[in-house]
């Protein structure tokens, strides 16, 4: 997910009661919350480096311990740079701080963090590094504006509430915002919810067709933001890969009849040597359908650029726009030249089929 939610998540997290044993339980909650993105500086050392080591380490089980232990770290020598300023649990009358308990929360954080991370379709790999193999939910858009707007109220409705009552006189009974909190939590809880009984009816219903007379070997479905009954559908086939929109309200596969067809192309020894160069093995260990397209290249002379795609990202009304793919170039003998930076274009897609079962 993008930051401020993970921010956002943790804040409430503190105000739902955890502050309540500790004084910077919130402050400490909400950078635990994001810390674990910290493994974006891997981007330094180019995009397959950043790709191979984002939502690596730093978002697993074991990774967790460490980004808390730098977490608190930071927030001890907060502290001690200022050991005059309060926190916000401090000046409430909260016990001091207690360091362990701390360390369990921002551990509790970076959980989250996984977890949010988890819901949309880039995945993580929580087991790392014992596993490298990705995980996905699938059911949340990178960008949710209903997450946002629960969590935002879980903050903000409390400090008009209080502005209220101090305006009208009457005295505050118990810590603010736990109540306002606790309802934002469960809203999201209740929006993975509903958003995990869409998906099921989506893949269902593609589940339910055949595509150019074959039948589905594998099928997936993808969010969109805001609308949880509009999804983009992506089936295998064991010629080809189509994608299409899915309405799950109904449910009905393709309503615009409108289907892209992605045939799947031979391997080749340039195609072959690409997915074992170092950017085509973090590539294709992270994609979910990826596809490869090979051009020649003037530059170097008998040279090719393949390009590697994950179809996943190939919503139809991105057809002809950038996404998550990248592009190597080799000589002719087949060695790695560059890697391409950047994004590079989807591949040409059309083409229509979709039928129902018998």
């Amino acid at each position: 997910m993008e930051p401020l939610t993970h921010l956002l998540l943790g804040a409430n997290l503190g105000r739902a009661g955890l502050n309540r044993k500790t004084a910077y339980a919130t402050l400490t909650l909400t950078l635990a919350a994001e810390a674990p993105d910290l493994d974006v500086v891997s981007r330094f050392g180019g995009p397959m480096f950043g790709l191979h080591h984002h939502r690596g380490f730093t978002h697993s089980f074991l990774g967790g311990f460490l980004v808390a232990a730098v977490v608190v770290g930071f927030v001890y020598v907060l502290k001690r740079i200022w050991p005059s300023k309060k926190s916000y649990d401090e000046v409430r009358g909260d016990p001091p701080p207690r360091w362990g308990v701390l360390f369990v929360y921002a551990y509790l954080a970076c959980l989250s963090h996984i977890l949010l991370d988890f819901t949309n379709n880039y995945g993580v790999r929580p087991f790392w590094p014992f596993s490298g193999r990705w995980y996905s939910w699938d059911i949340v858009f990178v960008i949710e504006p209903i997450l946002l707007v629960l969590l935002i109220g879980g903050l903000v409705v409390p400090l008009v509430a209080s502005l209220i009552n101090q305006e009208i006189g009457v005295r505050q009974q118990g810590p603010p915002g736990k109540w306002a909190a606790r309802f934002a939590l469960l809203g999201v809880l209740l929006t993975w919810g509903l958003r995990d009984y869409e998906h099921g009816r989506a893949v269902a219903a593609l589940e339910a067709r055949t595509y150019e007379n074959e039948a589905p070997l594998r099928v997936s479905a993808y969010p969109y933001w805001g609308n949880p009954f509009l999804w983009y559908g992506l089936v295998e086939t064991k010629k080809s890969y189509v994608g299409m929109h899915v309405d799950s309200l109904t449910p009905e596969v393709d309503p615009e009849g409108k289907p892209t067809l992605h045939f799947k192309s031979e391997e080749t020894p340039v195609t072959a040597a690409a997915k074992q160069t170092y950017p085509g093995r973090v590539y294709f260990d992270w994609a979910q359908y990826p596809v490869t397209e090979t051009e020649a290249q003037p530059t170097p002379p008998g040279g090719y650029r393949v390009r590697f795609i994950d179809l996943r990202y190939a919503y139809p009304e991105r057809v002809g726009a950038k996404m998550l793919s990248s592009a190597i170039d080799l000589d002719a003998n087949l060695h790695l030249v560059r890697e391409v930076q950047g994004q590079s274009p989807p591949m040409p897609a059309g083409g229509h089929g979709i039928q129902n079962s018998p």
